[in-house]
């Protein structure tokens, strides 16, 4: 049975900058991806609320990167595990994530994927759906790129990011500050 993903609130970043938050459903892993910077925390939880799920039910919560603006509500999830590039951090307990290659699985139908480009850290949520795959991202902040990234340590890097996940043919991305959109040959590399 492929994951459920919703978008909870879509992000921006212009003289005001939020994050877009994604939920996750898959069987028993209930995700948070990107709980950080919104106007008001309400505009998480409130949608989150209408899917059915109180924030106490949520189990994992992944963080794209460590910029604040992805990160800032995280504690909003006081039952989750907390997903990075290095680990899974859980009350007092860090376990080294395990990667196989440059995929580590969350559940039967999410997988994170290595995919440095806005920070050398960046990891990516694919999620297999009922419509295709859908990729979380920070590799692009909106449909329209940037096509380079002001923060990016390495455009090469980024630019190799965006192949690999172009290269999965998803049928949406959600990038990380904008509405989810098709990628297609214009899509920044």
């Amino acid at each position: 049975m492929p994951a459920r993903l919703d978008v909870l609130t879509v992000g921006y970043a212009d003289d005001r900058v939020a994050g877009t938050v994604v939920a996750i459903r898959d069987g028993d892993l209930v995700a948070v991806v990107d709980p950080g910077m919104v106007a008001d925390r309400r505009r998480i939880l409130d949608p989150l609320s209408a899917l059915g799920v109180p924030a106490e039910a949520v189990t994992d919560v992944v963080f794209s990167h460590h910029h604040p603006d992805h990160t800032l509500n995280a504690a909003l999830f006081t039952s989750a595990r907390f997903h990075d590039f290095q680990a899974i951090y859980h009350d007092d307990v860090w376990q080294d994530r395990q990667w196989t290659g440059d995929t580590s699985h969350l559940s039967p139908s999410v997988r994170l994927l290595r995919t440095p480009g806005h920070t050398a850290e960046d990891v990516s949520t694919v999620v297999d759906t009922a419509d295709g795959l859908v990729v979380c991202t920070h590799l692009w902040w909106t449909a329209d790129g940037p096509a380079d990234d002001p923060f990016a340590p390495d455009r090469e890097l980024l630019r190799a990011s965006r192949a690999k996940v172009l290269a999965l043919r998803p049928a949406l991305v959600v990038p990380g500050h904008g509405a989810p959109f098709t990628p297609s040959a214009g899509t920044p590399t």
